[in-house]
């Protein structure tokens, strides 16, 4: 029986060894992938354009189509993913049948866990080929389950996932991946649910009910985008106290304004909302303008959702796409409500509490929007070349710092 014991005190011994080699092994000290912001208002062009190619609302269900993505597209895409599902930090690489895949994931105590992942071309979808945590080799069949575990832990359904069965066939090639896939009749609302969990259809309900009160409250058919977003974050910010993520509620807030104030129905997102309690259509005025509720709101949400550099981005690619032939102009001042509601929406994340407690309150809008009536709009693409030595010129980064400094001064950035 001593012999018996001093064997198992061993045992037990060797496997804590063991999981503290692992452990040192497999966590480090700096992220080797950092956060990014390299997108680029041409990235955001490429994006729309395959989105409305390849939009499963317009095209048929049933025949074979395909996708062909470079490789930054890919990166991008999943670095926007990785950041919203994960919270985590990645780099993607395509080579002639693989893809490797790096992703950076904070660990506590300011320790990093820094994986890679190494896919290999399959007969239909690429197959993991290896996967190394650290410096720590694990085998490759650990991969799916860590994977699924870990959008489950950030609140996406993996059930809901089984809409990428709508691929049939994946290949890997230098610099391009291409996607055969073919769509059924409930591909959209599959996709739908694997954005939209039980919960967030919770909080969408929420805020939709309360804006339904206030909309209905309202005189006239014109209302201050201050009359509606402090209220909301009001709710926020009762529904945290209670026990609620502050962060997930904030985004909530934000989805059902943005919305609204697009005069867009929340049932496109959630099917069943359109058998809730709908808000009294009204117009939101941000410092009487129509259109600058819809700028600010609507980098907002793409902050929250996936990050400042992607709101960056999409605000300077509305403005350049408006300073084109046809369009209004490039607007100085819509770039300051993008920047405003870019901020706001970083804040609502990384900050959610104070957000919360800072707004809330408030009904004001020179809170959360700067003075912008002086700045220079309806510039055509040649002027904004010749006056300020177009995107990126001194004259223009005088300009955007200008608005910045604007932004700073405001009582919720403070």
């Amino acid at each position: 029986m001593h012999t018996l014991w001093k064997w198992l005190t061993l045992a037990l011994l060797a496997l804590l060894l063991a999981a503290a080699l692992a452990l040192a092994l497999a966590v480090q000290g700096a992220p080797r992938v950092a956060p990014r912001e390299d997108i680029s208002p041409a990235d955001v062009d490429r994006a729309v354009a395959m989105m409305k190619l390849h939009d499963p609302r317009h095209a048929p269900p049933g025949p074979l189509r395909r996708a062909v993505l470079r490789e930054r597209d890919i990166d991008l895409l999943v670095y926007q993913a990785a950041r919203r599902w994960l919270a985590a930090s990645t780099r993607v690489r395509l080579e002639p049948g693989r893809l490797i895949v790096q992703a950076s994931f904070a660990a506590p105590l300011g320790r990093w866990l820094n994986v890679t992942l190494w896919l290999r071309q399959g007969a239909a979808w690429p197959e993991v080929e290896r996967l190394r945590v650290g410096r720590l080799p694990l085998p490759a069949a650990l991969a799916p389950p860590l994977l699924r575990a870990l959008v489950q832990r950030h609140g996406m359904q993996t059930t809901a996932l089984l809409a990428l069965d709508a691929i049939e066939h994946v290949t890997l090639a230098r610099g391009q991946l291409m996607v055969s896939y073919r769509l059924a009749a409930d591909t959209t609302d599959r996709l739908r649910a694997a954005l939209v969990t039980p919960a967030d259809q919770e909080r969408l309900r929420a805020y939709n009910e309360r804006l339904t009160q206030i909309t209905q409250a309202t005189a006239g058919d014109r209302v201050s985008l201050a009359q509606l977003l402090p209220p909301l974050l009001a709710l926020a910010a009762e529904r945290t106290a209670a026990g609620r993520e502050a962060a997930e509620e904030n985004r909530a807030a934000l989805r059902t304004l943005t919305f609204f104030a697009n005069h867009r129905p929340l049932g496109l997102m959630v099917p069943a909302a359109h058998q809730w309690p709908q808000p009294r259509p009204l117009v939101v005025t941000l410092q009487r303008r129509e259109d600058f509720p819809l700028h600010f709101l609507i980098s907002a949400l793409i902050a929250a959702e996936a990050g400042t550099p992607l709101a960056d981005a999409v605000g300077l690619w509305k403005e350049l796409a408006d300073a084109r032939r046809g369009g209004s102009g490039f607007s100085f001042n819509d770039l300051a409500a993008d920047r405003a509601g870019t901020r706001l929406g970083e804040l609502a994340v990384r900050d959610p509490a104070r957000l919360q407690s800072r707004l809330a309150p408030s009904t004001r809008e020179d809170d959360f929007m700067p003075d912008a009536s002086d700045l220079p709009e309806f510039l055509p693409e040649a002027e904004i070349d010749a006056r300020y030595g177009g995107v990126g010129g001194t004259a223009f980064k005088r300009m955007a710092a200008d608005i910045e400094a604007r932004i700073e001064t405001l009582p919720l950035f403070r």
